[in-house]
This record gives structure tokens, C-alpha cells and sequence, in this order.
């Protein structure tokens, strides 16, 4: 019995490693106040505007940042000491946050400046994820990056229930400034974890700053490794035409009775992802015994879709007020979230596994615009869509079109999920 328990719950031996245990404490704290500020700026924006159209802008605003300066922060990830680029970003985003405290503190109402502080975030953000995945490989060894991986989503996920639901309640009584000033001091803790880091210099490194050709080689990387560039297909499919986020404020007041901005159903909407994953996470023990990884890949994300379908069934079913289309709709998005849990951490450690260190940064550049700039378009494309079919349709739809496109990528790629990631960790030692 203790031997099937073991199994099952999160693999902890990645934080034996003092300095992974250090980021990821840090991360307990940070998460929480980095939500509070993922939830405040959409439901700024609607507040001061009252279209989801305008929210899904915070889609475009941070698209082009995460772009450009993902991939070229994957670049100088490839160059610099990675240490001293954690330093340098991680700073920046406490500067940005704090600039989210300011214009909040004196009254601003001006949805351009909140959309360029929001841009300005993202450029940081864009340069420091990747560097941090970069150098999870130099800390740990090979067949712990599944485990390690799956940590770090828990932890990200745990406070992304956190922030949602401690907004939702705040936002009504506190207002905006005070979240943004608990992630600007919450910051601090990532910051000090990151300067006691030892030296990260990258084996093999080139000289000079990387420009345009350093992220083509990137790129070119990519087209020689089908698989890796297919994982990299796969979600966006499911991000952009299955994340129905920026629709979260619109469907809490019109499908389920809430306020217009805050409240309990609003709340437990931005948490039910967040709470799948972390439930995804704590259960993840499994994680590191799967051989036949892309397979559970293309399994993980037609979860995904159909959860997200019976997300928008629920919402398009719902009489305008809390009541059991909400629970239905909170359960589908708890099971995407396990869903996406898994797959995230499947991808992530079959690029880790596949890539040489000098090449490391770029293709978690390449990864973050990934992750993260799909749910940004994802935000524009149901933000535009349910202005014209309505939000139910518009969810309930792209749940159908994550289940069309990956059941067709998976034909059209049957080496992804015929791959094992038992091989490349044997080619990788």
C-alpha cells in the first residue's frame, strides 16, 4: 500500500538538490502575488471599459513582446550567464509591478497605459522563463526533469487558484492597488533565491550579442527535430482554440450572476484550471513511469478539448445566476486543467531531454512564445468571437476545434506519438 501511494503522489526527490529547492520555495510565495495581478488587469480592463473585446487586447498587447523578446531572450540565454540574466529580468518585472501599483494608487482609468505596462511585463517575463527552464538541466539530472517539472507547475498552479479566488474576494473591498503592490513585494523572494544561485555559464556558448541569425539557428534546430517542433504544434491547438479565459469576467456576470468585477463566481472560474492542475500535480507520481510520452501527449489534450466543449454546454445552459451549470462548468475546467498539467509537463521534458545545452535557451524561448503567447491569442480570438456568436458558443466551439486539429496533427505525425522519451534520455547520458 505504501509502495502504491508513492506511486501515485508527486515525485519529490528534485528537491534534494538545494538550489531547485530554493527556486521552488520561492515560487510559493511569488505565484501568488504574480496571480493577483494576472487577475487584476483583465478585470481592470472590464471594469473600466465593459467589453470582453478590450480585455482580449491584453492578448495583442502581450503577444508582441512575448514574441519578439522570447525568442531573443532565448538567444542571450545561449551567450550570458544565466544567473545574471535572472538577476537583470527579475528586477525588471519588480519594477513593472510596481508601476501597476502606481497608476492603480492614483486613480488611473486609462486603458492604453494599462495595456503598455502590461507589454513592458511581458517583455521581461518573456526573457526570463526561458532562461529559468534553460537551467533546470544543469541542476538536475536528466530522468528527475519530468518530476522537477511537474513540481514547478503545482506550485505555479497552486497559486494561480490562490490569486483568482483571494482577487475575486478583495478586488469588491480593497481595489486594484493593493494586489499589484503584494506581487511587487512578493517578487523579492524570487529575487533573493536567484542571487544565491551558483555561475550558470552555457557549455559551448558563442561570443557577442546574438542577434537575428542566433534565433534563426534556433528555429533551424527545431526543423531537423520533427518531434520536438510537432509538441509545439499540438498546444498551440489546444491554447488558442481552447482557452476561453479572456470570455471569464463576461460569462461570471451575464451566465452566472455576478457583479461586474469580482465576485465568487468569477473567482472560482480563473481558479478551476489552476485547481485541476494542482490536482493533476499532486498526483503526478505516474509521470516519470510513461515510455510512450507523445502519445500521452495527443491523450492529454483531447482531454482538453472535450473538457472545454462541456465548459461551454454548461455556460450556454446557465439562467443567469449561481446554481448547478456553475458547478458543471467549474468541473470541466478542473479536468482540463489535470489535463493541461500533464501535457505541459510531458513537452517540457522531452525538449529538455532532446536538446544540447548550447541550444537550450532558444528553444525555451521558442517554448514560452509557445505556452504563453497561445493563450494571448487565444484571448483576441474569443474575445472577437463572442462578440459576435456569444460566449458559450464561442468556448463550447473551440473545445471542438482542440479535438479536430489534434486528432488530425496526430495523423499527420504518427512518429510523435510513437516517441519515447526512455530513448532520448539513454542518447542525452
Amino acid at each position: 500500500m505504501r509502495a502504491t501511494i508513492r506511486g501515485l503522489v508527486a515525485d519529490t526527490r528534485p528537491l534534494k538538490n538545494e538550489h531547485f529547492r530554493r527556486l521552488w520555495l520561492a515560487n510559493i510565495i511569488t505565484v501568488i502575488g504574480a496571480q493577483l495581478t494576472v487577475v487584476a488587469v483583465p478585470a481592470q480592463i472590464y471594469a473600466d471599459t465593459g467589453s470582453s473585446a478590450y480585455v482580449g487586447l491584453t492578448g495583442l498587447f502581450g503577444l508582441v513582446p512575448l514574441v519578439v523578446f522570447g525568442l531573443w531572450g532565448g538567444a542571450l540565454a545561449d551567450v550570458m550567464d544565466r544567473r545574471t540574466l535572472l538577476i537583470g529580468t527579475t528586477t525588471g518585472l519588480i519594477v513593472t509591478s510596481g508601476l501597476f501599483w502606481l497608476q492603480a494608487a492614483l486613480g488611473g482609468a486609462n486603458v492604453w497605459l494599462l495595456l503598455g505596462l502590461f507589454s513592458v511585463q511581458q517583455a521581461f517575463f518573456a526573457v526570463n522563463q526561458p532562461t529559468r527552464s534553460a537551467v533546470l538541466p544543469k541542476l538536475l539530472p536528466l530522468p528527475l526533469l519530468p518530476a522537477a517539472n511537474s513540481l514547478n507547475m503545482t506550485i505555479f498552479q497552486a497559486g494561480a487558484i490562490a490569486g483568482p479566488l483571494v482577487a475575486g474576494m478583495l478586488i469588491p473591498v480593497l481595489g486594484f492597488s493593493w494586489l499589484y503592490l503584494i506581487d511587487t513585494i512578493t517578487l523579492f523572494a524570487t529575487l533573493s533565491a536567484v542571487v544565491r544561485l551558483p555561475r550558470l555559464p552555457v557549455e559551448g556558448a558563442g561570443t557577442g550579442t546574438p542577434g537575428l541569425r542566433s534565433v534563426v539557428e534556433g528555429l533551424a534546430y527545431l526543423r531537423g527535430h520533427p518531434v520536438l517542433l510537432m509538441s509545439f504544434v499540438v498546444d498551440l491547438i489546444a491554447m488558442v482554440f481552447g482557452m476561453p479565459r479572456a470570455l471569464f469576467p463576461q460569462i461570471a456576470h451575464e451566465a452566472f450572476g455576478g457583479p461586474d468585477r469580482g465576485g465568487l463566481a468569477f473567482a472560482l472560474l480563473f481558479a478551476a484550471i489552476p485547481a485541476g492542475a494542482v490536482l493533476g500535480g499532486i498526483f503526478s507520481g505516474w509521470v516519470s513511469r510513461v515510455d510512450l510520452q507523445g502519445r500521452a501527449v495527443i491523450v492529454c489534450i483531447l482531454v482538453w478539448g472535450v473538457a472545454m466543449t462541456g465548459f461551454g454546454l454548461a455556460v450556454g445552459l446557465a439562467d443567469g445566476s449561481p446554481g448547478p451549470m456553475l458547478v458543471a462548468a467549474v468541473a470541466m475546467l478542473v479536468i482540463g486543467g489535470a489535463a493541461d498539467m500533464a501535457s505541459a509537463a510531458f513537452r517540457t521534458s522531452m525538449l529538455m531531454s532532446a536538446a544540447t545545452d548550447a541550444v537550450r535557451g532558444r528553444l525555451q524561448g521558442v517554448f514560452i512564445v509557445v505556452v504563453a503567447g497561445g493563450p494571448r491569442i487565444a484571448d483576441v480570438v474569443h474575445g472577437a468571437s463572442a462578440a459576435m456568436v456569444g460566449t458559450a458558443a464561442a468556448a463550447a466551439g473551440g473545445g471542438v476545434l482542440v479535438v479536430i486539429g489534434t486528432t488530425l496533427a496526430a495523423l499527420a505525425a504518427p512518429a510523435f506519438v510513437r516517441y519515447r522519451i526512455s530513448r532520448a534520455v539513454r542518447e542525452a547520458a
